[in-house]
Protein backbone atom coordinates (compact mmCIF):
# COMPACT_ATOMS: atom_id res chain seq x y z
CA UNK A 1 0.00 0.00 0.00
CA UNK A 2 1.61 3.51 -1.07
CA UNK A 3 0.89 6.86 -1.28
CA UNK A 4 2.44 9.53 -4.03
CA UNK A 5 5.81 11.08 -2.81
CA UNK A 6 5.22 14.23 -1.57
CA UNK A 7 6.05 17.68 -2.99
CA UNK A 8 9.08 19.73 -0.95
CA UNK A 9 9.78 22.87 -2.39
CA UNK A 10 12.88 23.04 -4.06
CA UNK A 11 16.09 23.66 -1.88
CA UNK A 12 16.51 27.01 -1.74
CA UNK A 13 13.80 28.31 -2.30
CA UNK A 14 13.46 31.01 0.21
CA UNK A 15 14.92 31.63 3.58
CA UNK A 16 14.84 28.48 6.00
CA UNK A 17 13.22 29.34 8.60
CA UNK A 18 12.07 26.64 10.97
CA UNK A 19 9.98 27.45 14.34
CA UNK A 20 8.22 24.23 16.71
CA UNK A 21 6.15 26.71 17.64
CA UNK A 22 4.99 27.94 14.02
CA UNK A 23 1.61 26.52 13.13
CA UNK A 24 2.55 25.85 8.92
CA UNK A 25 4.82 23.41 10.55
CA UNK A 26 2.34 21.39 12.38
CA UNK A 27 -0.07 21.53 9.23
CA UNK A 28 3.01 19.94 7.20
CA UNK A 29 6.49 19.60 8.74
CA UNK A 30 8.11 17.24 6.05
CA UNK A 31 8.76 20.11 3.16
CA UNK A 32 10.49 22.19 6.14
CA UNK A 33 12.65 18.80 7.23
CA UNK A 34 13.33 17.84 3.61
CA UNK A 35 15.52 21.43 3.68
CA UNK A 36 16.97 20.79 6.56
CA UNK A 37 18.58 17.74 6.28
CA UNK A 38 19.88 18.83 2.64
CA UNK A 39 20.69 22.41 3.38
CA UNK A 40 20.65 22.48 7.18
CA UNK A 41 21.62 19.19 8.72
CA UNK A 42 23.09 21.44 11.80
CA UNK A 43 20.77 24.29 12.08
CA UNK A 44 20.08 27.45 14.26
CA UNK A 45 17.39 29.33 15.38
CA UNK A 46 18.96 32.56 16.86
CA UNK A 47 15.41 34.29 18.21
CA UNK A 48 14.38 31.09 20.14
CA UNK A 49 17.99 30.18 20.87
CA UNK A 50 18.28 26.99 19.86
CA UNK A 51 19.64 24.09 17.48
CA UNK A 52 18.75 21.14 15.45
CA UNK A 53 19.90 18.18 14.23
CA UNK A 54 17.35 16.71 11.29
CA UNK A 55 19.59 13.37 9.87
CA UNK A 56 18.52 10.19 10.76
CA UNK A 57 22.35 9.56 12.05
CA UNK A 58 22.32 12.19 13.74
CA UNK A 59 19.18 12.15 15.54
CA UNK A 60 19.85 8.39 16.74
CA UNK A 61 23.82 9.12 17.73
CA UNK A 62 22.17 12.14 19.88
CA UNK A 63 19.14 9.49 21.50
CA UNK A 64 22.41 7.44 22.87
CA UNK A 65 24.86 9.75 23.98
CA UNK A 66 23.52 11.37 27.25
CA UNK A 67 26.57 12.33 28.56
CA UNK A 68 27.11 14.63 25.92
CA UNK A 69 23.25 15.64 25.08
CA UNK A 70 21.27 15.80 29.00
CA UNK A 71 18.01 15.39 29.41
CA UNK A 72 17.94 17.57 32.69
CA UNK A 73 16.37 20.57 31.60
CA UNK A 74 13.48 18.97 30.26
CA UNK A 75 12.34 17.79 26.35
CA UNK A 76 10.77 20.33 25.43
CA UNK A 77 11.67 24.12 24.70
CA UNK A 78 8.60 25.65 26.58
CA UNK A 79 9.96 28.46 29.30
CA UNK A 80 7.78 27.57 31.53
CA UNK A 81 8.92 23.73 31.28
CA UNK A 82 12.69 23.91 30.71
CA UNK A 83 15.17 24.18 33.68
CA UNK A 84 16.77 21.61 36.44
CA UNK A 85 12.72 21.29 37.69
CA UNK A 86 11.55 19.69 34.67
CA UNK A 87 11.41 16.25 36.48
CA UNK A 88 8.87 17.32 38.42
CA UNK A 89 6.61 16.72 35.75
CA UNK A 90 8.23 15.19 33.27
CA UNK A 91 9.41 12.21 35.40
CA UNK A 92 12.25 10.24 34.57
CA UNK A 93 12.32 11.86 31.02
CA UNK A 94 13.96 14.83 32.14
CA UNK A 95 16.53 13.21 34.19
CA UNK A 96 20.13 11.68 33.78
CA UNK A 97 22.16 8.92 34.73
CA UNK A 98 22.37 8.07 37.74
CA UNK A 99 18.95 9.34 38.91
CA UNK A 100 17.31 8.06 35.59
CA UNK A 101 18.43 4.74 36.47
CA UNK A 102 17.43 4.93 39.93
CA UNK A 103 13.78 6.24 38.92
CA UNK A 104 13.65 4.17 36.16
CA UNK A 105 14.61 1.05 38.41
CA UNK A 106 11.79 1.78 40.34
CA UNK A 107 8.84 2.52 38.02
CA UNK A 108 9.45 -0.74 35.72
CA UNK A 109 9.29 -2.66 38.83
CA UNK A 110 5.47 -1.71 39.01
CA UNK A 111 5.00 -1.10 34.70
CA UNK A 112 6.51 -4.07 33.88
CA UNK A 113 5.78 -6.12 30.68
CA UNK A 114 3.76 -8.76 32.04
CA UNK A 115 1.35 -5.56 33.20
CA UNK A 116 1.32 -4.64 29.81
CA UNK A 117 0.27 -7.83 28.45
CA UNK A 118 -2.44 -8.69 31.09
CA UNK A 119 -4.27 -5.35 29.77
CA UNK A 120 -4.99 -7.22 26.10
CA UNK A 121 -8.52 -7.95 26.97
CA UNK A 122 -9.28 -4.73 28.93
CA UNK A 123 -7.97 -2.73 26.16
CA UNK A 124 -10.31 -4.95 23.52
CA UNK A 125 -12.63 -4.28 26.05
CA UNK A 126 -12.88 -0.60 26.08
CA UNK A 127 -12.09 -0.60 22.02
CA UNK A 128 -15.13 -2.15 21.23
CA UNK A 129 -16.90 -0.30 24.14
CA UNK A 130 -16.43 2.99 22.12
CA UNK A 131 -16.04 1.47 18.63
CA UNK A 132 -19.80 0.06 18.21
CA UNK A 133 -21.73 2.88 19.01
CA UNK A 134 -19.60 5.19 16.57
CA UNK A 135 -19.85 2.46 13.86
CA UNK A 136 -23.87 2.44 14.29
CA UNK A 137 -23.60 6.10 13.54
CA UNK A 138 -22.25 5.26 10.27
CA UNK A 139 -20.51 8.86 10.21
CA UNK A 140 -18.73 10.19 13.33
CA UNK A 141 -15.51 11.96 14.40
CA UNK A 142 -13.10 9.04 14.74
CA UNK A 143 -10.94 11.29 17.56
CA UNK A 144 -13.85 12.68 19.26
CA UNK A 145 -15.76 9.31 19.24
CA UNK A 146 -13.04 6.91 19.72
CA UNK A 147 -9.35 7.98 19.74
CA UNK A 148 -9.73 10.31 22.21
CA UNK A 149 -11.28 8.08 24.32
CA UNK A 150 -9.34 4.99 24.15
CA UNK A 151 -6.08 5.42 25.53
CA UNK A 152 -7.10 7.92 28.13
CA UNK A 153 -9.27 4.92 29.58
CA UNK A 154 -6.34 2.38 28.93
CA UNK A 155 -4.48 5.06 31.18
CA UNK A 156 -6.83 5.21 33.76
CA UNK A 157 -7.84 1.50 33.74
CA UNK A 158 -3.85 0.66 34.45
CA UNK A 159 -3.57 3.30 37.05
CA UNK A 160 -6.56 2.87 38.75
CA UNK A 161 -8.76 6.37 38.03
CA UNK A 162 -12.51 6.38 38.08
CA UNK A 163 -14.99 6.02 35.12
CA UNK A 164 -16.59 9.19 36.41
CA UNK A 165 -13.54 11.13 36.54
CA UNK A 166 -11.73 10.02 33.02
CA UNK A 167 -13.50 13.00 30.33
CA UNK A 168 -12.02 15.70 32.76
CA UNK A 169 -8.72 14.50 32.81
CA UNK A 170 -8.98 13.84 28.38
CA UNK A 171 -9.65 17.75 29.03
CA UNK A 172 -6.96 18.96 30.58
CA UNK A 173 -4.38 17.09 29.05
CA UNK A 174 -5.37 18.31 25.67
CA UNK A 175 -5.17 22.13 27.19
CA UNK A 176 -1.42 20.63 28.56
CA UNK A 177 -0.34 20.19 25.05
CA UNK A 178 -2.14 22.95 22.94
CA UNK A 179 -0.24 25.84 21.59
CA UNK A 180 -1.91 28.94 20.89
CA UNK A 181 -0.23 30.68 17.36
CA UNK A 182 2.41 33.76 18.58
CA UNK A 183 2.94 32.45 22.05
CA UNK A 184 6.43 30.14 22.24
CA UNK A 185 5.39 28.67 25.55
CA UNK A 186 2.37 26.79 27.62
CA UNK A 187 -0.69 29.13 27.89
CA UNK A 188 -2.04 30.52 30.76
CA UNK A 189 -4.94 27.56 30.40
CA UNK A 190 -2.70 24.62 29.85
CA UNK A 191 -0.57 25.97 32.60
CA UNK A 192 -3.91 25.74 34.96
CA UNK A 193 -4.71 22.35 33.48
CA UNK A 194 -1.09 21.28 34.51
CA UNK A 195 -1.62 22.05 37.85
CA UNK A 196 -5.40 20.61 38.14
CA UNK A 197 -4.03 17.67 37.01
CA UNK A 198 -0.76 17.40 39.50
CA UNK A 199 -3.60 18.24 42.02
CA UNK A 200 -5.93 15.37 41.10
CA UNK A 201 -2.65 12.88 41.49
CA UNK A 202 -1.87 14.52 44.65
CA UNK A 203 -5.12 13.73 45.80
CA UNK A 204 -5.22 10.27 44.64
CA UNK A 205 -1.70 9.05 46.00
CA UNK A 206 -2.53 10.95 49.68
CA UNK A 207 -5.73 9.06 50.05
CA UNK A 208 -4.11 5.78 48.94
CA UNK A 209 -1.37 6.56 51.86
CA UNK A 210 -4.29 7.58 53.92
CA UNK A 211 -6.90 4.92 53.45
CA UNK A 212 -3.88 1.98 53.33
CA UNK A 213 -5.84 -0.08 51.17
CA UNK A 214 -3.98 -0.70 47.66
CA UNK A 215 -5.89 -2.43 44.71
CA UNK A 216 -4.24 -4.19 41.97
CA UNK A 217 -3.52 -1.27 39.72
CA UNK A 218 -0.20 0.70 38.71
CA UNK A 219 -0.53 3.13 40.91
CA UNK A 220 -0.86 0.77 43.93
CA UNK A 221 2.44 -0.68 42.32
CA UNK A 222 4.14 2.47 42.35
CA UNK A 223 3.92 3.40 46.05
CA UNK A 224 4.70 -0.45 46.70
CA UNK A 225 7.72 -0.85 44.58
CA UNK A 226 11.42 -0.55 46.05
CA UNK A 227 14.75 -2.53 46.08
CA UNK A 228 16.44 -4.73 48.30
CA UNK A 229 17.95 -2.00 50.12
CA UNK A 230 15.01 -0.14 51.19
CA UNK A 231 14.57 2.54 48.42
CA UNK A 232 11.28 3.63 47.04
CA UNK A 233 8.79 6.02 45.17
CA UNK A 234 8.30 9.16 46.55
CA UNK A 235 4.90 11.08 46.59
CA UNK A 236 5.91 13.42 44.55
CA UNK A 237 7.97 10.88 41.82
CA UNK A 238 5.03 8.74 41.62
CA UNK A 239 2.72 11.54 40.85
CA UNK A 240 4.88 13.12 38.37
CA UNK A 241 5.09 9.34 36.84
CA UNK A 242 1.63 9.58 36.39
CA UNK A 243 1.67 12.81 35.01
CA UNK A 244 3.54 12.12 32.52
CA UNK A 245 1.28 8.97 31.61
CA UNK A 246 -1.65 10.84 31.20
CA UNK A 247 -0.14 13.43 28.91
CA UNK A 248 2.58 12.02 27.32
CA UNK A 249 0.92 8.30 26.92
CA UNK A 250 -2.37 9.42 26.46
CA UNK A 251 -1.99 12.42 23.53
CA UNK A 252 0.70 10.07 22.00
CA UNK A 253 -1.05 7.30 21.34
CA UNK A 254 -4.46 9.28 20.39
CA UNK A 255 -2.40 10.67 17.81
CA UNK A 256 -1.14 7.48 16.36
CA UNK A 257 -4.54 5.86 15.75
CA UNK A 258 -5.85 9.13 13.92
CA UNK A 259 -2.78 9.37 12.44
CA UNK A 260 -2.76 5.38 10.90
CA UNK A 261 -6.18 5.86 9.86
CA UNK A 262 -6.03 9.29 7.88
CA UNK A 263 -3.10 7.78 6.04
CA UNK A 264 -4.55 4.22 5.01
CA UNK A 265 -7.63 6.62 4.05
CA UNK A 266 -5.21 7.95 1.73
CA UNK A 267 -4.64 4.77 0.12
CA UNK A 268 -7.93 3.06 -0.80
CA UNK A 269 -7.05 0.67 -3.19
CA UNK A 270 -4.69 -0.80 -1.01
CA UNK A 271 -6.74 -0.75 2.02
CA UNK A 272 -9.49 -2.26 0.33
CA UNK A 273 -7.12 -5.58 -0.27
CA UNK A 274 -6.49 -5.56 3.25
CA UNK A 275 -10.13 -5.26 4.54
CA UNK A 276 -11.63 -7.18 2.51
CA UNK A 277 -9.77 -10.23 4.67
CA UNK A 278 -11.48 -9.47 7.35
CA UNK A 279 -9.36 -10.94 10.88
CA UNK A 280 -10.60 -13.60 12.79
CA UNK A 281 -8.82 -12.44 16.13
CA UNK A 282 -8.55 -9.07 17.45
CA UNK A 283 -6.06 -10.10 19.89
CA UNK A 284 -3.76 -12.10 17.80
CA UNK A 285 -4.57 -9.66 14.33
CA UNK A 286 -2.75 -10.37 11.09
CA UNK A 287 0.63 -9.05 10.40
CA UNK A 288 -0.57 -6.02 8.10
CA UNK A 289 -1.87 -4.69 10.97
CA UNK A 290 1.19 -4.82 12.77
CA UNK A 291 2.50 -3.22 9.69
CA UNK A 292 -0.15 -0.65 9.89
CA UNK A 293 1.03 0.60 12.78
CA UNK A 294 4.85 0.70 12.69
CA UNK A 295 4.96 2.46 9.21
CA UNK A 296 2.44 4.78 10.73
CA UNK A 297 5.32 5.50 13.89
CA UNK A 298 7.72 6.24 10.88
CA UNK A 299 6.08 8.10 8.30
CA UNK A 300 3.95 10.51 10.85
CA UNK A 301 4.91 9.77 14.27
CA UNK A 302 3.15 11.38 17.08
CA UNK A 303 5.99 12.63 18.91
CA UNK A 304 7.98 14.63 16.01
CA UNK A 305 10.86 16.46 18.24
CA UNK A 306 12.54 16.14 21.46
CA UNK A 307 15.12 18.82 23.10
CA UNK A 308 18.34 18.18 24.78
CA UNK A 309 20.74 20.46 26.69
CA UNK A 310 24.47 20.37 25.04
CA UNK A 311 26.90 19.56 28.13
CA UNK A 312 30.43 19.59 26.25
CA UNK A 313 32.26 21.31 23.35
CA UNK A 314 31.04 19.38 20.11
CA UNK A 315 31.95 20.30 16.66
CA UNK A 316 29.14 18.79 14.21
CA UNK A 317 28.43 19.65 10.58
CA UNK A 318 31.12 22.23 10.61
CA UNK A 319 29.94 24.30 13.66
CA UNK A 320 30.44 24.49 17.05
CA UNK A 321 27.86 23.63 19.90
CA UNK A 322 28.62 25.11 23.42
CA UNK A 323 27.87 23.69 26.94
CA UNK A 324 24.14 25.25 28.04
CA UNK A 325 22.89 24.85 23.93
CA UNK A 326 19.89 23.77 23.52
CA UNK A 327 19.71 20.67 20.30
CA UNK A 328 16.41 19.76 19.06
CA UNK A 329 16.08 15.88 17.95
CA UNK A 330 13.75 16.06 14.80
CA UNK A 331 12.53 12.58 15.05
CA UNK A 332 10.01 13.16 12.66
CA UNK A 333 12.79 14.20 10.03
CA UNK A 334 14.80 11.55 11.16
CA UNK A 335 12.10 8.97 10.20
CA UNK A 336 12.03 10.50 6.20
CA UNK A 337 15.67 10.51 6.28
CA UNK A 338 16.58 8.86 2.70
CA UNK A 339 19.80 7.53 4.26
CA UNK A 340 17.79 5.63 5.98
CA UNK A 341 14.80 4.62 4.22
CA UNK A 342 14.14 4.26 0.46
CA UNK A 343 11.24 6.34 -0.70
CA UNK A 344 10.89 7.78 2.37
CA UNK A 345 7.87 10.04 1.59
CA UNK A 346 6.11 7.40 0.49
CA UNK A 347 3.67 5.70 2.72
CA UNK A 348 4.34 1.60 2.11
CA UNK A 349 2.91 -1.01 4.29
CA UNK A 350 5.53 -3.69 3.27
CA UNK A 351 8.56 -2.06 4.06
CA UNK A 352 11.07 -2.34 6.42
CA UNK A 353 10.83 -0.31 9.54
CA UNK A 354 13.02 -1.34 12.00
CA UNK A 355 15.24 2.10 11.89
CA UNK A 356 12.68 3.68 12.98
CA UNK A 357 13.38 6.21 16.00
CA UNK A 358 10.24 7.29 17.04
CA UNK A 359 10.07 5.75 20.70
CA UNK A 360 13.45 7.28 21.15
CA UNK A 361 16.94 5.16 22.04
CA UNK A 362 18.90 4.30 24.43
CA UNK A 363 18.91 4.69 28.41
CA UNK A 364 15.52 6.84 27.06
CA UNK A 365 14.08 4.76 24.54
CA UNK A 366 10.31 5.24 25.51
CA UNK A 367 9.34 2.82 28.50
CA UNK A 368 5.41 3.19 26.93
CA UNK A 369 6.66 1.58 23.77
CA UNK A 370 5.00 -1.66 23.98
CA UNK A 371 1.56 -0.42 25.51
CA UNK A 372 1.36 2.16 22.69
CA UNK A 373 2.03 -0.81 19.89
CA UNK A 374 -0.70 -2.98 22.18
CA UNK A 375 -3.71 -0.54 21.69
CA UNK A 376 -2.84 0.33 18.58
CA UNK A 377 -3.00 -3.15 17.36
CA UNK A 378 -5.93 -4.43 18.76
CA UNK A 379 -7.64 -0.96 18.22
CA UNK A 380 -6.62 -1.01 14.43
CA UNK A 381 -7.03 -4.93 13.90
CA UNK A 382 -10.53 -4.71 15.41
CA UNK A 383 -11.49 -1.71 13.21
CA UNK A 384 -10.91 -4.11 10.15
CA UNK A 385 -12.19 -6.79 11.38
CA UNK A 386 -15.75 -4.86 11.95
CA UNK A 387 -15.22 -2.40 8.54
CA UNK A 388 -15.15 -3.27 5.05
CA UNK A 389 -14.33 0.54 3.58
CA UNK A 390 -14.17 3.66 4.68
CA UNK A 391 -13.64 7.18 4.10
CA UNK A 392 -12.08 10.05 5.53
CA UNK A 393 -13.54 13.49 5.23
CA UNK A 394 -9.88 15.41 4.65
CA UNK A 395 -11.79 18.66 4.06
CA UNK A 396 -13.12 18.98 7.34
CA UNK A 397 -10.04 17.49 9.74
CA UNK A 398 -7.99 19.79 11.82
CA UNK A 399 -4.85 19.36 13.21
CA UNK A 400 -3.32 19.73 16.93
CA UNK A 401 -1.58 22.36 16.99
CA UNK A 402 1.73 21.64 19.39
CA UNK A 403 5.61 22.11 19.83
CA UNK A 404 6.27 18.74 20.06
CA UNK A 405 3.34 16.28 18.98
CA UNK A 406 1.75 16.04 16.01
CA UNK A 407 -2.11 14.51 14.53
CA UNK A 408 -5.57 15.37 14.48
CA UNK A 409 -8.22 17.30 17.13
CA UNK A 410 -11.03 16.41 14.41
CA UNK A 411 -10.91 13.42 11.58
CA UNK A 412 -14.80 13.06 10.05
CA UNK A 413 -14.81 9.50 8.91
CA UNK A 414 -17.52 7.38 6.83
CA UNK A 415 -17.92 4.02 7.22
CA UNK A 416 -19.03 0.97 6.13
CA UNK A 417 -19.50 -1.78 8.44
CA UNK A 418 -19.70 -5.54 7.29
Amino acid sequence: MRTPPAQSPPAGQGPLVFSPYDYAVHEDPYPFYARLREEAPLYRNDDLDFWAVSRHADVSAAFRDHARYSSGNGVTLDASAWGPTAHRTMSFLALDPPDHTRMRTLVSKGFTPRRVRDLSNDILRLTRLHLEPALASGDFDFVADFAGKLPMDVICELTGVPVADRDELRRLADLVVHRVEGLNDVPPEGMEAALTLVGYYQDMVTERRRGGSFGDDLTTALLEAGTEDGDRLADHEVIAFLFLMVVAGNETTTKLLANALYWGGRTPDGMAGHLAQAPDDPLDGPEWTSRWVEETLRYDTSSQMLARTVTRETELHGSLLRPGDRLLLLVGSANRDPRAFADPDVYDLSRDTSALISFGGGRHFCLGANLARLEARIALTEFARRVASYEVDEAAARRVHSANVRGFARLPVRVRTR
